[in-house]
């Protein structure tokens, strides 16, 4: 760690904390320090010696009495430097042991690596399951299960902050809010409020929809957006509430009965995004359950995401696995019309281009028909007859005169296939293609195009490599001469 001074122009405004007597001093500025905070001496120039002096205990003060403020400067620790001081104290002074408690906030990354919060009913850690003690796991963490887990507690510089490396993971029953919903959720559906003969159908062309939502969270921008582009010609009203925290029940029920009080919407969305068990418990607080079970207007309860469940889904007339989809669920119909309507559009255009232009066609027959009976065409006709007889005629001397001219040149051609002169001079090309092949099959063609033939000490032309040994002697035949050779190996 780097030693560092604090420099004079630092002596205003400097704010500190300290201990007194076991008390909590608060933050005490150099003007609270005295009177010669804003005036220090000659032997006093270093603020952080001054400092030192000032807030330090009396026997530390006597220990510098005869010292200058030069030789004992205050010592002061970057964050990175004072974290990692916490993370060694941590570390070294607390020893591994087993944590019992409740999961919550649990992620799991696409590294593999778990990342959850432990909390009982007074407070709560922030830990982390790495991705080879993960794998061991016999079942994957859940949100809300009770657990003991043994690890280590160590501190993550980057945040500040210490959490507690999970090597080992126990299961310890069902958590107590899952316990809480599972036995409200039970108590809830022996009262009737489940059952499906209570369940409404959801108008197919709602004029008016109210969501009640956070205004602030991505649900309403989500709904909101799927509604626009899907087209959706509606009246949408958002109906303000908190969905989470205390007093947010209790909200959501006030803004349902306002809702149904007002006597304008056709169905009512009630949902928020994802979250928690803790963040969505506003949905399971039994006020709201009830609520909504005897709200007068179709609801759509629109939680979380498609695995999170509350016992307003369960309440409500039909569940949406996410605000988005409840908006698709609400505008289907709608949409689905609108096709239907475009299509008969289509249709109808389709057919009303193809009626003009079959009449069109009809009035263009017509009058080709027209002016085929005029004189003028009757006219016009026989000299097109007139004009085609004249081109039959010489066509038809034109092939006869060409008929004979390519008689008398096959005649011609077939007297000279035929004259002794021309027998004479194929007969020769035959002759020479002849012996030209009969050049290029004998071995001393082959020779001289850079070949050899290996023959053996009988005189015989070596065809295989497995008929040598080694140091067997050969001949071989080039061009030019022979040269002996013997077979190294094999």
């Amino acid at each position: 760690m780097n030693d560092t001074r604090l420099p004079a122009s630092a002596q205003r405004g400097v704010k500190i904390s300290t201990k007194r007597d076991g008390r909590r001093a608060g933050k005490i500025s150099l003007a609270q320090l005295g009177s010669g905070a804003l005036a220090l001496g000659d032997d006093e120039k270093d603020a952080g010696a001054f400092i030192a002096r000032r807030v330090a205990p009396p026997a530390t003060r006597e220990h510098m009495s005869g010292e200058t403020a030069s030789e004992h400067p205050a010592r002061v620790e970057t964050v990175s430097e004072f974290t990692r001081r916490v993370k060694v104290l941590l570390e070294s002074g607390l020893a591994p042991c087993w944590v019992r408690g409740e999961v919550s906030n649990l992620r799991v990354q696409a590294s593999g690596h778990v990342y959850f919060s432990l909390k009982d009913a007074g407070a709560q850690v922030s830990c982390v399951l790495f991705r080879g003690d993960a794998a061991r796991l016999a079942a994957p963490l859940r949100e809300a299960t009770q657990v003991v887990v043994f690890g280590e507690a160590s501190v993550y510089e980057a945040r500040g902050q210490y959490q507690l490396i999970v090597r080992v993971v126990v299961e310890d029953g069902v958590g107590r809010l899952q316990r809480e919903f599972e036995a409200l959720k039970q108590r809830l559906a022996d009262a009737g409020l489940f059952a499906p003969e209570r369940k409404r159908a959801i108008p197919a062309m709602p004029q008016c929809v109210g969501f009640i939502t956070s205004p602030t969270g991505a649900a309403a921008q989500d709904f909101l957006r799927i509604m626009t582009r899907r087209g959706w010609r509606g009246r949408l009203v958002l109906l303000p509430v908190k969905v989470q925290g205390e007093g947010a029940a209790a909200e959501m029920v006030e803004m349902l009965r306002l809702a149904e009080r007002l006597g304008i919407f056709n169905v009512l969305v009630i949902g928020r995004g994802g979250g928690s068990i803790e963040d969505l418990w506003a949905f399971n607080e039994e006020s709201l359950v009830r609520a909504v079970a005897a709200c007068a207007v179709p609801i759509i309860s629109a939680v979380g995401h498609e695995i999170d469940f509350t016992l307003c889904d369960f309440a409500a007339d039909v569940r949406a696995e996410t605000p988005s989809a409840a908006a698709e669920l609400i505008s289907s119909a709608f949409v689905a019309c609108a096709e239907r309507v475009a299509q008969v559009e289509a249709a109808r255009t389709t057919a009303l281009i193809g009626a003009v232009e079959r009449a069109g066609e009809r009035l263009d027959h017509a009058r080709s028909r027209l002016r085929l009976l005029t004189p003028a065409a009757q006219i016009e006709r026989g000299w097109l007859r007139l004009d085609d007889s004249a081109n039959r005629l010489a066509t038809a001397l034109g092939a006869a005169t060409r008929d004979k001219r390519e008689q008398l040149a096959a005649v011609r051609v077939a007297l000279a296939q035929r004259s002794p002169e021309t027998r004479v001079q194929l007969a020769s090309h035959q002759l020479l293609a002849l012996w030209k092949r009969l050049q290029a099959a004998s071995p001393a063609s082959v020779l001289n195009r850079g070949f050899a033939i290996v023959r053996d000490d009988k005189g015989e032309p070596v065809a295989r490599r497995a008929a040598l040994h080694a140091g067997q002697r050969l001949t071989t035949e080039f061009a030019d001469g022979a040269a002996p050779v013997r077979v190294e190996s094999q």
